[in-house]
């Protein structure tokens, strides 16, 4: 009897399991099913030899290979359905990134042109450059294909290097333009751009595209103005999951937090903040955002699995987000909830350094934490848009500043903060303070920091602030 190469793990389990008896080693009985052999019921050898080991009838051999065929196309038939799957998810995916990989190429390629025409005004063409560097900067890394995919397919990695060259290009035309001295020599010194820049106290006025970040499409609307169309890419798609939420949510109830708006205003009352001021209500929401999305559950395991980063530079990239998170929420009122996409582009950056001098990046943190922080960062703001674009501004600025009540009443940003540092101040007066370091010597100083930008004093103070409990 041949018995098929797909069968013999599935009889080698059944012969296995079990000890055989005296007749059924010694070839007597089936070892599967324990008759006797004999003229109606002949011995199919299963090993080690033809002559010696155990044996088996044909019935239940013929069983088991059945069993083991059934089992093998119902494996195949899962797969293929799986690489349909996959396939039908990928293909959106990967179109979506070559389109971004193409605008921004022929963005490139545009800038090219125009800073080599000998009429355009250098101040202009160093800003186009500045634009055009953001758009790089907010391509996405190329996404992971699935295994099903084939690999012979490098028509990603082939529009990745010509972007780059378009770049390249770019970059050496407007340098021979001296894109950067010309910017710095024709912008006239404004330190009330540093506001909006959030600039150290000592800036000059003057800067270069390291402090300037006009995000992803900004430079398809500076292209405009000098007569060039290159049509913006499209947003990426949402992933299957928060696509199938968002149908659910749509089909089954379309406000998320119907009772949002007659019950939060009270309870931001009792902590001191009217659901009328809207300064105060857009603070307390941006320290609600980073709490609800950034700071709690994920952070905490990357520190317990690598003891990084410190407390210090959480505190000083929760400041940082915090003010990302205000000029996010702030802008969303007139454009939109996309603008909180700035916002989860820096929270869930994976290589950009944290605040206050720090070098952590996330990408230093175990790959399966940092995914599950980014996954937080994108559904918890997700759901935020999706408040505001179905029950408006201020509905979602109550949801996360409620939030921020109960998860960070004393936080930077919050009413509390400032007595909250008026005790920080009485406690740091009495302790000593001998080999602190610099940036906490002049306590009139550090307050006037701690009031308005804690960060700036920072990684080393800030770590020290939090080992003595200043705030606990």
């Amino acid at each position: 009897m041949h018995i098929p190469s797909y069968a013999h793990d599935t009889i080698r389990a059944a012969v296995l399991s079990g000890v055989p008896t005296s007749r059924q080693a010694g070839g007597l009985e089936c070892r599967l099913c324990g008759r006797s052999f004999g003229d109606d019921l002949a011995a199919i050898p299963l090993g080690p030899t033809p002559t010696s080991g155990l044996f088996g009838c044909r019935p239940c051999l013929t069983r088991l290979v059945t069993r083991a065929r059934r089992t093998r196309d119902a494996a195949l038939a899962q797969d293929a359905e799986r690489a349909r799957a996959e396939s039908a998810a990928w293909l959106p995916v990967r179109e979506c990134h070559l389109a971004r990989l193409n605008r921004v190429r022929e963005a490139a390629e545009a800038v090219t042109e125009v800073a080599g025409d000998e009429d355009t005004e250098a101040l202009r063409i160093a800003w186009l450059l500045i634009s055009l560097e953001s758009a790089y900067a907010w391509v996405p890394e190329a996404p992971e294909p699935p295994a099903s995919a084939d690999p012979a397919d490098t028509e990603l990695k082939d529009e990745a290097f010509r972007l780059d060259l378009a770049m390249i290009t770019a970059r050496e035309t407007v340098a021979e333009r001296l894109a950067y001295h010309l910017i710095n020599e024709a912008q006239p010194e404004d330190p009330d751009m540093c506001g909006e820049l959030e600039c150290a106290d000592d800036c000059s006025g003057r800067h270069d595209s390291s402090h300037i970040d006009c995000g992803p499409d900004a430079v398809f609307d500076d292209l405009a103005e000098h007569g060039v169309t290159v049509e913006p890419p499209e947003p990426e798609p949402l992933s299957p999951r928060l696509a199938a939420l968002l149908r659910k949510d749509t089909a089954e109830e379309k406000t998320p937090l119907p009772d949002i708006e007659e019950h939060a205003p009270a309870v931001l009352a009792h902590f001191g903040i009217s659901a009328e001021d809207t300064d105060a209500l857009v603070s307390a929401a941006a320290v609600g955002l980073v709490a609800d999305t950034w700071r709690e559950g994920p952070l905490d395991e990357i520190r317990e699995a690598t003891d990084e980063p410190s407390d210090g530079e959480i505190f000083a990239q929760s400041v940082d987000l915090y003010r990302r998170a205000h000029t996010a929420l702030t802008a969303s009122r007139d454009d939109g909830p996309e603008s909180l996409l700035a916002f989860v582009g820096v929270a869930a950056d994976m290589d950009l350094p944290w605040a206050g001098g720090s070098r952590f990046t996330l990408r230093m943190a175990p790959s399966e934490l940092v995914e599950e922080l980014v996954r937080q960062v994108d559904n918890r703001t997700w759901f935020t848009a999706e408040v505001m674009r179905e029950q408006g501004w201020h509905a979602a600025l109550l949801h996360r500043a409620a939030s921020a009540t109960f998860k960070a009443l004393h936080h930077f940003g919050m009413p509390g903060w400032p007595d909250a540092v008026a005790t920080a101040m009485e406690r740091i007066a009495v302790l000593d303070r001998s080999g602190v370091p610099e940036s906490l010597t002049d306590l009139e100083a550090v307050e006037a920091a701690l009031l308005e930008a804690p960060d700036r004093l920072g990684v080393d103070a800030l770590d020290w602030i939090s080992r003595q409990a200043l705030f606990g």
